[in-house]
């Protein structure tokens, strides 16, 4: 860990009546952290828990002046508060609807930031320029990765194209023995209606097998598309098997790639900005520094017009009070709250329980209870006010800041978000995740600066500046958003400088597979 600020102290305190802290470093017992010159009572692990004062066993643990647990035994000044002696209970959360939402300070037109994107015919401006083949069931996913292949960087075969960000396979596990009235059903084909529409995506070549319930015909009548030019479907049945539809679609691919690559990037209003909001593999500093730096940025985003997406419902559990009393209405309040009784059951249906995270490096990181995770991912929201609640893959059509309803689980999460309008990403970790997202930039943010040396070659913005003192929560917010603003404009993320990206897309499979 890099040495803290002179004159920093070693544990960060989040609020004045939290009765735990976070060691910005490893403490040994030798230590003299405490403001009352109290010694550790043992060994603290950087990102991990101190207790500030004695706590009676039952008695509420609080981080960010928050509950995030409760002791199950007596815990003693100095000591370590983790799995061992802090555990979770069910809260009776107060829902105090919109007292504090608050119309966002938005900058003066005039003044606002702009990006290099590609205008589509619809209005909507994408920051990349993608041609994507779409699977409609799993029966066409080899055909679809295959015509794919043949236009992959090493081949060359899009060289004379410096237009085109590349081909992209979206290929998916389902599409058939699904009922086609229930969830399932209607998430997939929103999911892939939304990519076929994206933005991010100017061409599009649609497969199917012929004879599988997720007919191309029912995903366009019920969505409104319509072939043309750059929005072509292949049936492999109808076009004498594999061998035959691959050479097809090669054609086809070809065929678009001209038209395509003559869109050229303009300068764009930052109101055509969508930002999906991710954390993934969190640890004890990620709602110290890269959430709420990354909720800085967002809150920017949305002050210059644009729109912040935050998801992953299962790790809002525990915080959802913090996001009802900021909803714009009591409607947008309620359906926040409709969507953790519907998990509630969900989880029980399955034998689970919403409270079984963190995971086992979400806690080798520092943190114990889903209600300390969320309230760390609860900041990647910012301030700002909550003017929409989305259930998954439903088009985004509102700006400013918005939830949509998603699984934790990454790639599901941000194939939701990705599929109602998300053109861009900020991912923030702790552990270090390694995640693309095409057709949509995504930029990794690391919460500490030990994670950003050692995966350089994945993370994109080092937020650790917070932890050490270098920087702000502001600071390190003002970067983000203009690292947000680069890669928007076509700068390249890390993961888009080793072509990574292609195995992210998950569309979200609910219900009975027949």
């Amino acid at each position: 860990m890099p040495e803290i600020s002179a004159g920093l102290s070693p544990l960060i305190r989040m609020h004045p009546d939290d009765n735990v802290a976070v060691a910005r470093v490893t403490m040994d017992p030798a230590s003299l952290p405490l403001a009352d010159g109290t010694p550790l009572g043992e060994r603290i692990g950087q990102g991990h828990k101190v207790a500030l004062r004695d706590i009676a066993e039952g008695e509420p643990v609080l981080k960010y002046g928050q509950t995030i647990g409760f002791a199950s035994r007596a815990i003693r000044i100095g000591s370590h508060v983790h799995t061992h002696n802090l555990a979770m209970a069910e809260l009776d959360l107060a829902h105090e609807f919109c007292a504090g939402a608050r119309e966002p300070d938005f900058v003066p037109e005039a003044e606002r930031a702009t990006f290099l994107g590609y205008r589509r015919p619809d209005g909507r401006v994408g920051t990349r320029n993608y041609l994507a083949i779409v699977s409609s069931v799993n029966c066409s996913a080899t055909v679809a990765r295959a015509v794919a292949a043949h236009f992959a960087p090493a081949t060359g075969r899009l060289d004379g194209f410096s237009g085109v960000d590349g081909i992209i396979a979206l290929t998916h596990g389902g599409g058939c023995a699904i009922n086609p009235h229930e969830e399932g059903y209607l998430y997939l084909t929103r999911v892939l209606a939304g990519y076929a529409t994206h933005p991010n995506v100017g061409a599009v070549l649609m497969i199917g097998l012929g004879c599988e319930t997720n007919q191309i015909s029912l995903i366009l009548k019920k969505h409104r598309l319509a072939e043309g030019p750059l929005f072509r479907t292949l049936s492999i049945q109808g076009t004498s098997g594999t061998r035959s539809s691959v050479a097809a679609g090669i054609r086809a691919v070809e065929e678009m790639l001209p038209a395509l690559d003559a869109v050229r990037r303009t300068p764009e209003p930052v109101s055509h900005l969508t930002l999906a909001l991710e954390c993934g593999g969190s640890d004890g500093y990620s709602g110290i520094s890269a959430n709420p730096a990354l909720g800085y940025a967002s809150d920017l985003l949305v002050r210059h017009g644009g729109t912040a997406v935050l998801a992953e419902t299962p790790e809002i559990y525990g915080a959802e009070h913090l996001l009802t009393r900021r909803a714009a209405t009591p409607a947008v309040a309620q359906k926040l709250l409709d969507r953790i009784a519907w998990w509630r059951d969900y989880a029980e249906r399955g034998k689970a329980e919403l409270n079984n995270n963190p995971s086992h490096g979400n806690k080798a990181g520092g943190l114990t209870t889903i209600l300390e995770k969320s309230l760390g991912a609860v900041a990647k929201g910012g301030a700002s006010r909550l003017n929409a609640v989305y259930e998954y893959a439903e088009p985004i059509d509102r700006t400013g800041f918005v939830f949509m309803d998603t699984p934790g689980y990454d790639p599901v999460a941000v194939t939701g978000q990705v599929a109602g309008g998300c053109n861009i990403i900020c991912f923030t970790t702790g552990r270090g995740s390694v995640s693309g997202f095409k057709p949509a930039p995504s930029l990794k943010l690391s919460s500490n600066t030990p994670l950003f040396e050692r995966m350089h070659e994945d993370m994109d913005v080092d937020c650790g500046t917070v932890v050490t003192g270098l920087e702000t929560v502001e600071q390190a917010g003002e970067r983000i958003f203009a690292a947000i603003l680069a890669a928007a404009s076509g700068e390249r993320t890390k993961s888009e400088t080793f072509d990574y990206g292609d195995n992210e897309f998950v569309p979200w499979q609910v219900g009975a597979v027949m």
